[in-house]
């Protein structure tokens, strides 16, 4: 665990000292989790996280009913319990040790849901306890299944403790095949299921692959389904994420466990004043759609001492896709990231793709990346609008990125990033105008980046109509990488201290479509269609 960290930021003079605290007890949840001086450091204004408190009342689930004995369906005493202490004013539920078996918990405001050590809530793999509600998903307005963790407009609620939750996931989730060995693919084959022979791809059921097949193309939504019983022939591909919090408040997850989602993990929507702390998640790599963290549309947020283990993105920043998004205009801001590692996973950190309400006022510091596809993420595309500026990401240590170590990439359409990486893009006939759907990123700073082992140092890939603009890169190396530094379609660029080791030959950067590129002090005003090479 880092504990204490020295904060300096570009252009800043050096900061006092601060420490994330992770006591074995403290007084009250949430207490002493950052130094009040970290807020006074950062280079933006952002009031603190407000952290919730509750009453001195307790109850067990067992009080309720609940068995732990891995066949009793304990969801009535769970949910009694809560509504118990919910009516009561406030206080703590408490999970003890053992196996607990149950469909989706409603959290509900003041309760503290508090899972001991050794405590493991399964969520039944029986689909017919998840009703098919309307809500978001992938930054959608859709119908899923409800959550197996669920809240909504909750004030002054948390998960806290040392146990566990797991969301069955795999009677949930597709795999692909090439995801698998063979050994692990016949053992997939004979649990039963089916198999898409076009993609290669194995459903649970065949209520699964109908659903898949319907949204195919559509961003997992269902075209075509209108009435009850139509949505329930496809109940298998409506999964859901296992912790959905929308327009909660005061909103604490601390030192539990969460694992094997039906899709995304954490998924806080809407939410204000939200922290996540000392959480582990862990998603098998294969996992499809398997995210550890989504923050979604959130006001102040901090993301501290956390493990992510990831099918897909680990710390992701998002606020709504498209029309859907923009129309909402919630962006995602005042959010500190510190001290969190994330192993295997698309993205260690990422903004995007569904970033269409605007992200701003983020700070990461302090974070590991080990194996995962990419290292920093920024990804959007054409249609999604929205701005995504003022990002300040530092003191990143990364190894074995199967991909980028930093990529912007604008033309993102939603491929698996161990795909061949994109060439840059080439310009349009006719380039686009600038219109609500385009969308922008700029004002981003990023320094001190350490990273060994990648397949490409950095990737930009603006818009001709929209270039990626104000990016500051300071004290980066990277070693081991196959290829170097690409700029496609960017502006008022700075290099200041970036060092590429190749394994073997080849250019360290190359440009093409920039404008206001200073590479160590030297400006390289303009350079057109035709790409040059510039040494570091």
């Amino acid at each position: 665990m880092k504990n204490w960290i020295k904060l300096t930021l570009c252009g800043l003079c050096a900061l006092p000292l601060w420490t994330a605290c992770t006591p074995a007890s403290s007084p009250a949840p949430g207490t002493n989790i950052i130094d009040d001086a970290v807020y006074a450091s950062l280079p933006f204004d952002m009031d603190r996280v407000a952290q919730p408190e509750f009453p001195d009342y307790e109850v067990n689930i067992a009080d309720f009913g609940a068995v732990p004995d891995g066949v009793t369906l304990n969801t009535e005493a769970i949910n009694n319990a809560i509504r118990n202490v919910h009516e009561h004013g406030g206080g703590r539920v408490v999970i003890s040790e053992g196996l607990w078996l149950t469909g989706p918990i409603e959290i509900k405001s003041n309760v503290n849901l508090h899972a001991e050590d050794n405590a493991l809530v399964l969520f039944t793999p029986d689909h017919s306890h998840y009703p098919i509600i309307y809500t978001s998903f992938e930054g959608l307005n859709t119908r899923r299944c409800t959550s197996p963790i669920w809240a909504r407009q909750a004030e002054n609620i948390a998960i806290t403790g040392e146990g566990t939750f797991d969301g069955s996931g795999d009677s949930w989730r597709p795999v692909k095949r090439s995801k698998l060995t063979e050994a692990q693919w016949n053992r997939l084959l004979a649990s039963g299921g089916v198999v898409d022979k076009g993609s290669n791809i194995w459903y649970p059921s065949e209520g699964s692959m109908k659903g898949a097949l319907m949204a195919r193309g559509n961003f997992n939504v269902p075209r075509g389904v209108e009435t009850a019983s139509e949505w329930d022939e496809v109940r298998d591909w409506l999964r859901p994420v296992l912790l959905s919090f929308i327009g909660c408040k005061k909103v604490l997850l601390e030192g539990v466990t969460f694992k094997n989602s039906p899709s995304w993990c954490l998924h806080p929507l809407s939410c204000e004043d939200i922290t996540i702390h000392r959480v582990t998640v862990s998603n098998p790599w294969y996992s499809q759609n398997g995210d550890a963290l989504d923050l979604e549309s959130c006001n102040r947020a901090l993301i501290v001492n956390n493990s992510f283990d990831a099918g897909d993105d680990g710390i992701c920043i998002k606020s709504g896709k498209d029309k859907q998004g923009r129309e909402r205009g919630e962006p995602c801001q005042n959010v500190i990231v510190l001290n969190n590692t994330v192993l295997h996973g698309h993205g260690g950190f990422v903004v995007g793709s569904e970033m269409s309400g605007g992200v701003k006022n983020v700070f990461v510091d302090n974070c590991t990346f080990l194996g995962t596809d990419v290292g920093l993420r920024f990804k959007s595309t054409r249609g999604r609008g929205g701005v995504v500026e003022n990002i300040h990401i530092r003191r990143i240590n990364m190894i074995d990125i199967l991909n980028e170590g930093l990529i912007f990439n604008l033309y993102y359409g939603g491929r698996d990033p161990s795909e061949k990486a994109p060439e840059v893009a080439d310009t349009p006939t006719e380039i686009p105008p600038v219109t609500e759907e385009t969308p922008e990123f700029r004002d981003i700073f990023i320094s001190d980046v350490v990273c060994r082992g990648a397949k490409r140092a950095i990737f930009f890939n603006g818009l001709p109509e929209m270039p990626i603009r104000n990016i500051q890169m300071k004290d980066i190396t990277m070693s081991e990488v196959e290829e170097g530094v690409v700029l496609n379609e960017a502006e008022n660029v700075s290099l200041d201290n970036v060092r590429i080791y190749l394994k073997g030959e080849g250019d360290v950067l190359k440009m093409k479509k920039v404008k206001n590129v200073n590479i160590n002090g030297t400006n390289h005003a303009e350079v057109g269609e035709t790409a040059i090479a510039v040494n570091l």
